[in-house]
This record gives C-alpha cells, structure tokens and sequence, in this order.
C-alpha cells in the first residue's frame, strides 16, 4: 500500500473508495481507547476534521503530554517517524503529528476493508 502524501490526497482516496465514515469511526474509536474526550461527526467536513484534529493534537503535546505519548502508542504512529520531526516548532510539529495520526488511521481502515 502507497500512503498519500497529503491530507488532500488522503480524503480522496477515503472517498473514492467510500470508506470515509469508517474512517472517522477508527478515528472515534481510538481516541475513545486514549481516554481523550471526542466525537466526531461521521458527516464532518475533511477541513474541520483536520482542524480540530490539529488542534488537538497541539493542546496535547502542550498541556497533557502523557496523554499525547499515549495517543500516539494506542493508534500506533510510527515511533521512527516522530523522531524524524522537528521539534523546534511546536506548532508545525502538531501539524506534522496530525497529518501521521491520520495516515496511520486511513491505513488501519484500507487494510480491514481490503483484507476482510
């Protein structure tokens, strides 16, 4: 499997393949396993959810960074990878991170959907 290089990409491989509700779903999903309080919309707009998740995903590294390192562990993001960031920028990292966390995601549900 070639991963998308880019949120726009992602979304429209998600779509095309009409997997992007179990997408949000493993998103939901894995959040809820982190014990971090969200819910997203099945219908939510690719913008937003990349929005919030970004946002997220900076209050996390800034404020609850246990809870970060673990979300990281729970959807299982490639510890490798986050070492190759930038750490300088906290907020380009969160971005960097996010975009991960949603590769990672998006590849969990092509997998099961391709394979089961």
């Amino acid at each position: 499997m070639q991963l998308p290089q880019t949120f726009d990409d992602l979304v429209a491989q998600a779509e095309r393949l009409e997997l992007y509700s179990k997408f949000i779903k493993q998103i939901n999903k894995d959040f809820l396993l982190a014990n971090i309080d969200l819910d997203f919309d099945e219908t939510i707009l690719p913008s937003s959810l990349k929005y919030m998740l970004h946002e997220i995903v900076f209050k996390l590294i800034q404020e609850k960074f246990a809870d970060y390192l673990n979300l990281l562990y729970i959807i299982d993001v490639s510890e490798q990878k986050i070492k190759q960031l930038d750490g300088n920028d906290t907020l380009k990292l969160s971005e960097d991170v996010t975009f991960l966390i949603l590769q990672r995601e998006w590849q969990k549900v092509w997998f099961r959907n391709t394979y089961s």
